[in-house]
């Protein structure tokens, strides 16, 4: 797949791993792993230990986090965060379910829309890319463990709507999926072969 020209170019010399979070626990917040997101997260880090990737970078939130401490530990790595891998928006304490959800259709539908709170599908899709650009530099493949929407917008952003599956848009990324970039082009969505 070829890469969309945007403001911000990936002139990487380094293969990225964008991680999907493992399956989270349910709750609003910053919810953690579920027993089988543990399992999910471990079997990523196999896979990704075999490829001797070189750093490990993560969102700050707790589901991102508790994935790449799986990862890190079984390569010897220490997790490095950055906040421009966090998600589009998050359902927070006091927001009801069907504001958030509304708020997240809104943000597919329209990439310029700003909910209450978090960012537009546009601004996480440069945020995130400009983490990735910052990111070229590191040596070997590199995963990065973040979260569906914000995987799904830099895609909108690289890539096209067109070149993404319904369900990506308008559903989730898989658990523990992984998307590849190869010298900043998209090679791979959101593959789970080594979770089968």
């Amino acid at each position: 797949m070829a890469s969309a020209a945007s403001s911000t170019s990936l002139s990487a010399v380094t293969i990225l791993y964008l991680v999907q979070h493992a399956e989270k626990e349910r709750q609003l917040g910053d919810p953690g792993l579920t027993v089988l997101g543990r399992q999910q997260a471990a079997r990523t880090a196999e896979r990704l230990r075999r490829v001797g990737i070189g750093a490990v970078f993560s969102s700050p939130l707790r589901r991102a986090h508790e994935t790449a401490q799986l990862i890190a530990a079984s390569c010897g790595l220490q997790i490095r965060e950055d906040a421009r891998l966090r998600e589009r928006l998050n359902w927070g304490e006091g927001e009801p379910i069907e504001d958030f959800l509304a708020d997240w259709a809104a943000t597919v539908r329209d990439r310029d829309f700003v909910p209450r709170s978090g960012d537009s599908s546009r601004r996480a899709g440069e945020r995130i890319l400009s983490c990735l650009a910052d990111l070229s530099a590191e040596p070997g493949p590199v995963p990065v463990v973040t979260h569906g929407g914000v995987t799904v917008d830099l895609l909108r952003t690289l890539v096209g709507d067109d070149a993404l599956t319904p369900s990506l848009l308008h559903e989730e990324v898989p658990s523990c999926a992984i998307t590849t970039l190869d010298n900043g082009t998209v090679v791979d969505i959101a593959s789970q072969e080594h979770l089968e």
